[in-house]
């Protein structure tokens, strides 16, 4: 479905697994309102198994009128609790009343630039058996000063609208109560993509500052090796704490890489490189990298593997760079056009000879694997660079470029 989405039509839909299995149906959207831009759409709030839960809006698929499918079946069915500042489209924005009109309807659209989904616009009219005679459909700038939270809202929506290195500037400037406080306010997204770019030290602080079930979503955003070094910091009963809030299909994999050593392939691994069957297509691999969720330094190269696809895989086969896969046929077998280098490294390798096997082959990821022949992870360049540059690189980084341009 493309183009706007109107909220009345969204609700009651199927809430659909990646298979297009029924899980639930569709109660309502989460949103932000931000100002006069478009309110960002956090999630969906859906029944399942009679509970209402929330759905994170990266864990939304396609929306089209036979449901709401999602990226994947997993889900977590922790009952919603709606925070400051949330909206639901549907209880609290529609009925609204706006001059002599009132909000009848919201309509969501997903960004072609960022994937992000909105609430663009909203249908006024009247009340009664009448109103839809009149209704009229004006965008969401038209009505906004009606949704505005304050402040410290507005401050988050403009953090919304920068690069993550800058916001983590910002937030570093700022005195530790205020910087919690924004922190409260901001999406799980954006606060995991803040983390990363805090020194650890930092990003315990403000891990710590949230509840228990804020902190678990938070993590479950976090890449997942950034996400293991932040717990690998905290104690050991705060880190089980949180493990154990997760999700399952989210701990699981975090758990695993708890086991190796923080300075080894292992440690420094991410457990979710992208990963396909040899027997699939290089459309299907292109399609794959397509996501916009999908970090560069991930989406450069396909690792090609035996069923089953998830790590710990199947029996490795090989990797595809992104510029082969422009190359082929796409009608091309992954299996065809794999190749072996670099070769795949142990979990135990250490940080240095990871690094070495990098610039040799100019690599920027290099599969690992365990005695089995088995795909567990990648570690990408940048994992490398995480690990060998010193811990305040970032603070000498902007100090640099102050002087500089000074």
């Amino acid at each position: 479905m493309t183009g706007p989405i109107f909220v009345s039509r969204l609700v009651r839909l199927p809430l659909l697994d990646g298979d297009g299995h029924g899980m639930g149906r569709v109660e309502d959207v989460v949103a932000v309102p931000s100002g006069r831009d478009p309110a960002r759409v956090l999630g969906l709030v859906a029944t399942v198994e009679r509970r209402r839960i929330f759905l994170n809006e990266a864990r939304l698929g396609s929306i089209d009128p036979t449901g709401v499918r999602l990226r994947s079946g997993t889900i977590d069915v922790q009952p919603f609790r709606q925070r400051p500042g949330e909206k639901l489209a549907g209880a609290d924005i529609v009925g609204t009343r706006v001059g002599d009109d009132y909000i009848v309807d919201t309509a969501i659209e997903e960004s072609t630039r960022t994937g992000f989904w909105f609430v663009v616009a909203v249908a006024l009219g009247g009340r009664g058996p009448l109103r839809r005679r009149s209704t009229r459909v004006v965008e969401w700038s038209d009505v906004a000063t009606h949704f505005d939270a304050g402040p410290e809202y507005a401050e988050v929506a403009e953090l919304r609208n920068m690069h993550q290195s800058d916001v983590a500037e910002r937030i570093r400037s700022l005195p530790h109560a205020k910087r919690r406080r924004l922190a409260e306010l901001m999406e799980d997204d954006r606060l995991a993509d803040l983390l990363e770019e805090l020194p650890e030290d930092e990003q315990i602080r403000l891990i710590q500052g949230l509840d228990l079930e804020r902190a678990a979503h938070v993590l479950e955003e976090m890449e997942p090796d950034d996400a293991v070094d932040l717990l690998g910091e905290l104690s050991e009963p705060e880190r089980q704490r949180l493990l154990e809030a997760m999700g399952p299909e989210d701990s699981t994999p975090l758990r695993r890489l708890l086991a190796y050593a923080e300075d080894t392939a292992g440690g420094l691994m991410t457990p979710e490189p992208v990963v396909l069957g040899g027997s699939a297509t290089v459309a299907e691999a292109l399609a794959t990298v397509r996501e916009p969720d999908l970090p560069v330094e991930l989406a450069a190269q396909v690792f090609v593997v035996q069923p089953p696809t998830s790590t710990p895989t199947g029996r490795f086969i090989g990797t595809v760079p992104f510029q082969r896969l422009l190359r082929e046929a796409p009608a091309t077998r992954l299996e065809d056009c794999a190749h072996h280098d670099p070769e795949p490294v142990p979990p135990e390798l250490p940080l240095r000879d990871v690094a070495e096997r990098l610039a040799a082959y100019d690599a920027l990821a290099v599969p690992v694997c365990d005695g089995g022949q088995r795909l567990v992870g990648a570690v990408t360049v940048d994992d490398v660079l995480d690990h060998v540059l010193p811990s305040d690189w970032r603070r000498q980084r902007r100090r640099h470029a102050t002087i500089e341009g000074a």
